[in-house]
């Protein structure tokens, strides 16, 4: 099949592109951008695809009816959502501020016994669910779409446990096909983004074409070459995100917000006696029904993304006597997996935490990975950013093995002073001085 676009050209769809390759058909490259000269010494930092953003957020996505409002309920500890067995019970999308689970955050009140006790939190949202065919406007379509396209990382869930009393949309259980059409919904919407974004760098390249030495028919050109890559990558039916992609690329590809540019962690919806066996087995998959099958299909199809088996109706249990002041029998050795999940989506999306600690107030603080000590000053407040002057930076290790006492810390020379351009690493403990006393 092939569709009408710009001009008199015709493009094959994203259909034909995938199932239709022809071997004969060569990868056109990407034409380069010219050279910036960057400032200071050094390689211009890896950028990383998505908003350049410390304050992300997440959607819970999946086919309809496979358990992702009941997930919500559990690691929002709310009763937002509308868990229901039947499909489209959710229709808007919920949005809940969670609390990471953090035992770096707990040691550190156990030392300072603060005032004011802050955690990390990262905020997530209930996504209706999907349905094969949602790219072309099937069951809640394109505002499914939509609602995706607005978020900045996904918890994808697929089923894998068996229960003839909960229906599924497809009529049976097949955790691979079930990815597999998410996935492949996604790609197609990709598609069609990328096809209009190529239409009109084409427009703008014979509008700007009597401009032969333009820096802008130069940038034209550049995303049209770029667009041409991106649709053969997305019809050989492969996520943007695992795209190998130059900074320049990065530049262009964050102003689409393509669904398939987003990160994914994989939450497998398993029984209760599926994810007990997983947890008394040391967190191994092997011999876990669904759970080995869906691990090859994310190593074929997302490699490196993150698995995390879940009980949800575990999960939900657990919010509920908590809510009542009771205690499962199985707590004490089945523990939640909910902490493991949040802490999946923060390390797909490149988030790591740095620390402010007092008698005053313990904080956890999120930035992106590579963030360097004044962006993450500007978290705090952004005149912090503008007038820094240097990091006071102890690691937090030596924080706890020194029961946070500074006198201590110093005398130990424990404590180091950072420029502008130090890049913060996971579990800094940090004072900031800045200009003007702030601190």
């Amino acid at each position: 099949m092939l569709r009408q676009t710009f001009g008199t050209s015709l493009r094959p769809s994203f259909s034909s592109r995938l199932f239709h390759q022809s071997s004969a058909c060569l990868k056109k490259p990407a034409a380069k951008k010219p050279a910036t000269k960057k400032k200071g010494k050094g390689a211009e930092k890896k950028l990383l695809l998505g908003r350049p953003s410390n304050n992300l957020k997440g959607g819970i996505v999946g086919l309809a009816n496979v358990g992702k409002s009941s997930l919500f309920q559990a690691i929002s500890k709310s009763h937002l959502g509308n868990p229901a067995n039947y499909p489209f019970a959710t229709i808007d999308p919920e949005e809940a501020r969670v609390i990471v689970p953090s035992e770096r955050f707990d040691k550190l009140c156990d030392i300072y016994k603060p005032g004011n006790a802050v955690p990390a939190t990262l905020t997530l949202f209930d996504i209706a669910g999907l349905v094969k065919g949602a790219s072309k406007g099937e069951g809640l379509g394109n505002a499914f779409l939509a609602n995706i396209r607005a978020v900045d990382g996904l918890f994808q869930v697929v089923r894998a446990f068996d229960d003839p009393e909960i229906t599924h949309i497809e009529g049976s259980i097949d955790p691979t096909r079930d990815l597999q059409i998410v996935t492949h919904e996604l790609l197609e919407k990709d598609y069609e983004f990328v096809l209009r974004a190529l239409e009109a760098a084409e427009r703008a390249v014979k509008a700007a074409g009597s401009q032969k030495n333009s820096m802008a028919l130069t940038d034209r050109k550049f995303e049209q070459s770029l667009c041409e890559k991106l649709l053969e990558h997305i019809g050989e039916g492969k996520k943007v995100y695992h795209g190998d992609w130059t900074n320049d690329e990065i530049r262009f590809i964050n102003t689409l917000t393509l669904l398939t540019a987003k990160p994914t962690a994989y939450i497998a919806n398993v029984s209760f006696a599926d994810y007990e066996a997983f947890v008394k087995a040391g967190n191994n998959l092997d011999n876990i029904k669904y759970l080995s099958s869906i691990r090859n299909w994310i190593d074929e199809n997302s490699p490196g993304d993150l698995l995390v088996p879940v009980c949800v109706e575990y999960e939900v249990r657990l919010f509920e006597s908590s809510e009542i002041g009771e205690e499962l029998d199985t707590a004490s050795t089945v523990q939640s997996a909910i902490g493991p999940a949040i802490s999946s989506l923060r390390k797909a999306l490149n988030l790591i935490s740095f620390f402010t600690g007092s008698p005053r107030e313990v904080r956890e603080w999120t930035i992106r990975q590579g963030s360097t000590a004044p962006e993450a000053a500007g978290v705090i407040h952004g005149d912090l950013e503008k007038t820094f002057i240097v990091a006071q930076v102890t690691k937090f290790d030596d924080v706890i093995s020194h029961k946070g006492d500074e006198t201590s810390l110093k005398s130990g020379g424990k404590i180091a002073n950072k420029g502008k351009d130090y890049e913060m690493e996971d579990a800094d403990c940090v004072i900031f001085k800045a200009a003007n006393g702030k601190k």
